[in-house]
């Protein structure tokens, strides 16, 4: 027997992780020099109310060793083998923190069975990783099934995005103000991808938010397979009249039936402020099914 465990940078739904008994560790977000932890201590809701205030300070930072210790500790205390499936590590410093973490825990539990699986996918791509890894483990799938199949998923979900405002990336250092500014003017809006390591790479920007929401369809009909019979993956910043938009004219054009929705936490939506949307699938058939 073995576990899943994951962190809350994978965007999925509190129903789903509920429904699910899926134990996911809190990313930390710090607004005004106070300490919240994502989809534990602040959500969704508030969180966008507050980031939409610009003369609140919010800054956030990856889990730390001391974090990921408290949550593995129990599991090596009862023996248990655990798999877990980490942010990207293009994106955050989280993997590096895990492994310290579990080395940390080696010294008093040798024998601690912990698996750390960078996810090289960042929001609902990584939450769709995780749901998909989690059908898989229902079908009775063994722990080296998992890795393998964890392995081959990260290198086929793309993810393609868009921001609404590029303030949030000025502000953090990912573009420049004089570039975000003229942008802005001429309401330009990138087209943002995660590449092969799970980083962020802009495609290329487009005029307007219809255009732009219309291009992340148009990439989806380029690189999706199968997009009738898969799981799309859908989230968004708190914006749900974007999200109404996306969904209905992606699946009319694509023929999707089977979506998965959920609202963009507080790790990535700290960097790209309220509407911020995306869409998630797998660019292959899926072997696993």
């Amino acid at each position: 027997m073995y576990t899943i465990i994951t962190d809350s940078a994978t965007d999925l739904p509190r129903s789903y992780i509920e429904e699910h008994n899926l134990h996911v560790i809190p990313t930390p977000v710090v607004i005004d020099n106070v300490d919240y932890l994502d989809g534990k201590t602040i959500f969704t809701e508030d969180f966008y109310k507050i980031l939409d205030d610009t003369s609140r300070d919010i800054k956030t930072y990856h889990i730390n060793p001391a974090m990921f210790e408290e949550a593995f500790l129990p599991y090596a205390q009862k023996g248990e083998t655990v798999i877990y499936i980490c942010f990207s590590t293009g994106i955050a410093g989280t993997f590096n923190a895990a492994n310290i973490a579990k080395q940390n825990i080696l010294e008093d539990y040798p024998d601690f069975d912990l698996t750390i699986v960078d996810s090289k996918c960042a929001s609902l791509g990584f939450g769709l990783l995780v749901k998909l890894l989690l059908e898989y483990q229902a079908k009775g799938a063994t722990k080296e099934q998992i890795i393998e199949a964890a392995e081959f998923y990260r290198g086929h979900i793309k993810h393609i995005v868009t921001v609404n405002t590029l303030a949030y990336l000025v502000k953090g250092g990912r573009l420049s103000k004089f570039k975000g500014t003229l942008a802005e003017t001429l309401d330009m809006k990138p087209i943002i991808t995660v590449d092969e390591n799970g980083a962020l790479e802009v495609l290329r920007t487009v005029r307007g938010r219809k255009k732009a929401m219309k291009t992340l369809i148009d990439y989806a009909k380029e690189h999706g397979v199968d997009m009738d019979t898969q799981t799309v993956g859908f989230v968004h910043a708190e914006d749900p009249e974007s999200l109404d938009f996306l969904v209905s004219h992606a699946t009319e054009s694509l023929g999707i039936t089977d979506t998965f929705i959920s609202t963009m936490g507080c790790a990535i939506g700290a960097h790209t402020g309220r509407g911020c949307i995306a869409m998630v699938f797998l660019d292959c058939k899926d072997p696993y099914k």
